[in-house]
């Protein structure tokens, strides 16, 4: 295997000393492993045509670099080692690089196909420690690196495990030991100014029921108090490692739609877990967190490497005609695995969205998707008569349970049996194929420069039912070839054609806040623009009076910043259709982030509207709202004007 090294002499001028910025992916120019480069470069020359050219394109996005053994620290003869890809970056001139911590005693404890080397025991603890973080810390730390944004993906399915798993003897096992090894890797790590530490929160279709969320978040919040610096040393978190759970579900908006009487997630493909997708998950997760005692400006990450779901079985438009839950859900999901916990060498998968930062803009706790895992490596392998080690969940003839009696074809790609990190050429084939947005035509490591924002969107006109927008085109280096609508976070169109879109089945009498996003044909998406608010006029019918009232209380204050929550209670005799909440400041307070409503400020002038799903409050029943938000001086409790519809 051979790689271009451009000799230190001729490497550009070094950057200015970096320092610890919010968001390290802004601005940032990505590293490209060249060993990934080169796997790449040889499938894309080896298929040739249509499909090597997009093959080709996948060369040009950053990966992250796997240490997922202690020999990964030095590297072999086919593998570069930490420090020389590092020093491979100073010589590019790169300033993102991204690493993945994998390696904690007793690893994975619920598989089989990615466990470790190091076992769950005392002396497994101290070799963790000592021959594989120590080592790593001690090459990140080296001063040659400094001006390098070195972005850590922290030990992929430990802590999860650590809140799902605790009925598997091994797991219990391993517990203490992934917690006291995480605690240790994030104080080495948090030690090195340049290094940002994102800890992984597996995938919506594990942890989205309230009832794992909630402990998940306690869970993560206890690991990272127990660190030096405690919740300042985790700059964010990770979901979506290795997976496939898409972004979003577009056809799927609204987990408790009722179909023949039964909400959307009580189909058997969700089993209650309302959510549907890594979009909204991880946004609710960063509001778990912040209720832990995270500051609201974490920030959340999506590993979108193969988690596309494009090509032909992907749905393209609302098919509402199914009267079932589960039919409803086959017709219209993206997420095309047939079980949910599917997730070895996943059949039909697609490469996903590339890596961008601030993928639904500034003020979104999302701050970038990146790629965590090369698309083509494989997940694993399983047993066979002749090769005991590996996992069933990666035998395409295998079975698997989901615990309430159903059972699942595993999935995987037929015909294959690949040990895990080895590259697979079928699977990066059906991935670039799959790939969504498609990654096109074009040569090269492709089209990397995202549309401009739109402009000038506008409400155009309201009903009762209906939202009518337009505004202003974007434009591109090479073409915008779709727009996204988004109201509130969830997107509800692509628009491929014009500069316009009406919105329908909304609620009377109900305020809605919209965005547009442009993207191009190499999937690039441009930041969110301005939003706009939209009423829904009066339907006309109806009885009973309205009303509400607010209770505002903060839930934690740190002397910059604080969190607040606001309960919102029906006390009128008909049920509401929309509520908005107003206050003022009493001093500069300035709202960062708010979850649950949407928000606009003008000077000291606050107000919250609902979203599309907490509009209709029961009469007697509550909803509530929270944010975030920054402020010196004095913190007084404003007071709270509420009205409903």
């Amino acid at each position: 295997m051979a790689w271009l090294v451009v000799p230190l002499a001729t490497a550009p001028a070094a950057h200015a000393a970096v320092t610890h910025v919010a968001n390290p992916f802004v601005g940032a120019t990505p590293y490209l492993n060249p060993d990934y480069v080169s796997e790449v470069g040889a499938q894309a020359t080896a298929d040739g045509g249509t499909l090597g050219t997009a093959e080709s394109k996948v060369a040009g996005y950053q990966t992250a670099i796997w240490m997922d053994h202690i020999g990964a620290i030095a590297g072999d003869s086919t593998h570069l080692g930490l420090q020389a890809q590092l020093d491979d970056a100073v010589a590019a001139g790169d300033n993102l690089f991204e690493v993945v911590i994998y390696d904690l005693p007793g690893r994975d404890c619920a598989a089989l196909a990615s466990n470790g080397e190091i076992p769950a025991t005392a002396a497994g603890l101290t070799e963790y420690e000592s021959q594989y973080i120590d080592p790593i810390t001690a090459i990140l730390g080296n001063s040659k690196y400094s001006n390098i944004r070195i972005a850590a993906v922290i030990e992929p399915d430990s802590l999860p495990n650590a809140v799902t798993n605790q009925s598997k003897p091994a797991c219990q096992t391993a517990t203490p030991y992934y917690e006291t090894g995480v605690e240790y890797a994030l104080n080495k790590l948090h030690a090195i100014p340049n290094v940002y530490d994102y800890l992984d929160i597996g995938h919506s279709g594990w942890l989205g029921w309230s009832s794992n969320m909630n402990p998940a978040a306690q869970e993560f919040a206890k690991v990272a108090k127990a660190t030096t610096a405690g919740a300042a040393s985790v700059d964010g978190f990770v979901s979506d490692t290795a997976n496939t759970t898409p972004l979003d579900e577009p056809f799927l908006p609204n987990s408790t739609l009722q179909v023949g009487g039964n909400p959307l997630d009580s189909a058997k493909f969700y089993q209650y877990n309302p959510e549907f997708d890594e979009h909204h998950y991880d946004e609710d997760m960063h509001a778990a967190l912040v209720a832990q005692g995270f500051p609201s400006s974490i920030g959340m990450i999506v590993d979108t490497s193969r988690n596309g779901w494009g090509g032909s079985a992907r749905p393209t438009a609302l098919n509402s005609t199914p009267t079932t839950v589960d039919a409803y859900v086959a017709a219209n999901k993206v997420d095309q695995r047939p079980f949910r916990g599917d997730w070895c060498n996943v059949n039909g998968a697609g490469i996903g969205a590339r890596p961008q930062a601030q993928p639904y803009g500034s003020s979104d706790p999302i701050i970038a998707f990146i790629w965590v895992k090369p698309p083509g490596e494989s997940d694993g392998d399983y047993p066979t008569a002749t090769h005991t080690h590996g996992d069933p969940h990666c035998d395409p003839n295998g079975t698997q349970t989901d615990g309430n009696g159903g059972t699942y074809p595993t999935d995987a790609i037929p015909g294959y049996d690949i040990p895990a990190g080895q590259w697979f050429a079928a699977q990066f084939q059906q991935l670039v194929t799959n790939a969504y947005p498609t990654l096109g035509a074009s040569t090269g490591g492709g089209d990397t420069t995202p549309p401009s924002v739109p402009t000038g969107l506008t409400v155009t006109g309201t009903t009762a039912t209906s939202v009518s927008l337009s505004w202003t085109a974007s434009t591109d280096n090479v073409g915008v070839t779709a727009y996204n609508v988004y109201r509130g976070s969830t997107k509800v169109a692509t628009v491929t054609s014009g500069t316009t879109y009406t919105d329908t089945g909304l609620t009377a009498s109900t305020s809605y806040s919209y965005t547009v996003t442009a993207q191009d044909a190499a999937g690039n998406v441009s930041a969110a623009s301005s939003a706009v608010t939209a009423t829904t006029s009066a339907s006309g019918g109806g009885g009973g009076s309205s009303g509400c009232t607010a209770t505002y209380t903060v839930s934690s204050d740190w002397g910059s910043g604080f969190n607040a929550n606001v309960t919102v209670t029906n006390t009128g005799t008909a049920a509401t259709t929309g509520w908005k909440v107003s206050w003022t400041f009493g001093g500069n307070q300035t709202v960062s982030n708010m979850w649950n409503a949407t928000d606009t400020q003008s000077g000291a002038s606050v107000t919250a509207t609902n979203q599309s799903y907490d509009g209709a409050i029961a009469a007697g029943g509550n909803t509530s709202f929270g944010f975030g938000a920054t402020y010196s001086g004095g913190n007084a409790v404003p007071t709270l004007t509420c009205t409903a519809s």
